[in-house]
């Protein structure tokens, strides 16, 4: 019993992060320097995915985590490797300020005490992103849950 607890509190502690999947062939560097660009692929990345369950380890339509989302999203849109894990992809790139956001950025939030949480900014104040209660969605930096959570901003 106590084992199980023990797991259960690893795996809530964790939040997004989960074994790496089988790394993608053929991942070549791309621009995401043009905004406009960047953001259609974004939009057409949440057409294909939007209301895919959120599920902790996924990655895939059955259920998927929001740091997995974040490199699929990478893969498939850009030809861009990434890191599996949210604490891995907090450590990519180069910093940006919230002023200073542009499609394609990464936007980290504190969701509790050890828990990340990681989505894409699209534009507007809005990020693409896996939600534990929604699944895959686009919110607002704006929203007053998710103001509050905002911790950093990465450029990969």
């Amino acid at each position: 019993m106590k084992f199980l607890i023990i797991v259960l509190l690893s795996a809530l502690l964790t939040a997004c992060s989960s074994a790496p999947p089988e790394p993608s062939r053929g991942s070549s560097k791309h621009s995401l320097s043009n905004s406009a660009q960047t953001k259609s692929q974004l939009l057409q990345m949440h057409r294909e995915w939007q209301g895919v369950p959120y599920r902790l380890g996924g990655n895939s339509k059955s259920g998927i985590d929001c740091s997995a989302f974040v490199l699929l999203t990478f893969q498939n849109q850009f030809g861009r490797q990434l890191p599996r894990t949210t604490e891995q992809q907090k450590n990519i790139g180069s910093s940006v300020s919230k002023s200073q956001l542009r499609a394609g950025d990464l936007v980290f939030f504190k969701t509790g005490w050890s828990t990340r949480h990681v989505g894409i900014y699209i534009g507007d104040s809005q990020f693409l992103h896996a939600s534990t209660s929604q699944g895959v969605m686009i919110s607002s930096l704006n929203n007053s849950y998710w103001k509050q959570k905002y911790w950093l901003a990465r450029r990969p």
